[in-house]
C-alpha cells in the first residue's frame, strides 16, 4: 500500500488492487509473498481459460499482482511480461440526443439528475462527476476543473446553462466543499462525503429501464455519448481528446466510427454499389 501511495495511485485503485493481491493469497491459502512464480501462471491460466474471467477484471488482477511482484517485491519474473488480458474489439454504447434528455428526464433524486447532467454536459467519468467541488468551477472563464485518473487536471469548458444549472443547484443545499453532498441522497445518514457512485449507478439504472430505452448503457455511456454529439457538431477530434483526458488519440478515435456523419459518407456509394443486384 505504501508503494502505490508513492507511486500516486488514486484510493479507488490502491483497493482494487489490495483486493486482487489479497484473492491470490486467498486462492493458495499462504502469504502472496510465497507464491512462486510456476504457481502464478498457473493462476493466471486459472483466471482466463477456466473461470473466463472478465477483461477489465483479468487486467486489474495482471496489473495488481505484477506491481506487487515486480516493485514490492523486485522479483523480476519471466511471466510478469507474459501475462496479458488481451485485446477486446467492441464499441461503445452511445445514445442520441434524444436518448440522453429522455434518461436523465427520468431520474427522480435532483442530487442524482444533476450529477448525471453534469457528467453528460462535460463528459465525465463517474468517479470525476461525483467529485466535483465547488472550488473546480471557475464561473467567469466558464471551466470545470477535473481531477482525472492518475490525479492528472484537465480543464472541461462549461456551457452557459450548464453553468447556471450548476450554480441554481448548489444554492439549493450551500454546502461545501462538495457539489453533489451524500447527504441529498434518498435516506442519506447525513455523511459529509460526496454521493456515492453504487447509488448513482442504481439510480442511473432505474432511469434507463423507465424511459424504456433498450440499449445496455451504462454511466459511462454519457461520457460516450457526450464525445461522439462534438464530433458529430465539428469538434476536432485533438480537442475532444484533450476534453476527455485521453492519453492515447487512437483512444477518442474511436468516435469517429460512431457518427452519423460517418454513416451518412457511406450511403449513397453504397446504394450505388448495391443497384440493381
Amino acid at each position: 500500500m505504501e508503494d502505490l501511495q508513492l507511486k500516486g495511485y488514486a484510493k479507488t485503485t490502491q483497493r482494487a488492487y489490495l483486493d486482487a493481491v489479497c484473492k491470490l493469497a486467498r486462492y493458495y491459502a499462504k502469504s502472496p509473498d510465497q507464491v512462486t512464480e510456476e504457481e502464478l501462471r498457473g493462476y493466471f491460466l486459472q483466471l482466463g481459460q477456466v473461470e473466463h474471467c472478465a477483461r477489465g477484471t483479468l487486467k486489474i488482477a495482471i496489473s495488481a499482482i505484477r506491481f506487487f511482484f515486480a516493485v514490492t517485491l523486485q522479483r523480476a519474473w519471466p511471466v510478469l511480461g507474459l501475462i496479458r488480458a488481451g485485446k477486446e474489439k467492441k464499441l461503445p454504447v452511445v445514445l442520441s440526443r434524444a436518448e440522453v434528455r429522455t434518461l436523465l428526464g427520468c431520474v427522480r433524486a435532483p442530487v442524482y439528475r444533476a450529477c448525471l447532467n453534469t457528467i453528460y454536459a462535460c463528459g465525465l467519468r463517474i468517479s470525476e462527476g461525483v467529485a466535483v467541488q465547488l472550488p473546480d468551477v471557475d464561473g467567469e472563464r466558464k471551466f470545470l476543473r477535473v481531477r482525472g485518473k492518475g490525479n492528472k487536471v484537465r480543464q472541461v469548458p462549461l456551457s452557459e446553462s450548464t453553468l447556471e444549472s450548476l450554480r441554481a443547484f448548489w444554492k439549493l443545499h450551500r454546502s461545501e466543499p462538495w457539489l453533489f453532498p451524500a447527504r441529498l441522497q434518498p435516506r442519506s445518514r447525513n455523511d459529509d462525503g460526496h454521493v456515492y457512485i453504487g447509488n448513482l449507478r442504481q439510480a442511473f439504472h432505474a432511469a434507463l429501464l423507465e424511459s424504456g430505452i433498450k440499449k445496455e448503457a451504462t454511466v459511462h455511456s454519457l461520457r460516450h455519448s457526450y464525445a461522439t454529439h462534438l464530433l458529430e457538431a465539428g469538434v476536432q477530434l485533438r480537442l475532444i481528446q484533450e476534453i476527455l483526458g485521453h492519453r492515447n488519440p487512437a483512444t477518442t478515435a474511436i468516435y469517429t466510427h460512431l457518427t452519423a456523419e460517418v454513416r451518412a459518407q457511406i450511403v449513397n456509394p453504397l446504394q450505388a454499389l448495391t443497384q440493381n443486384l
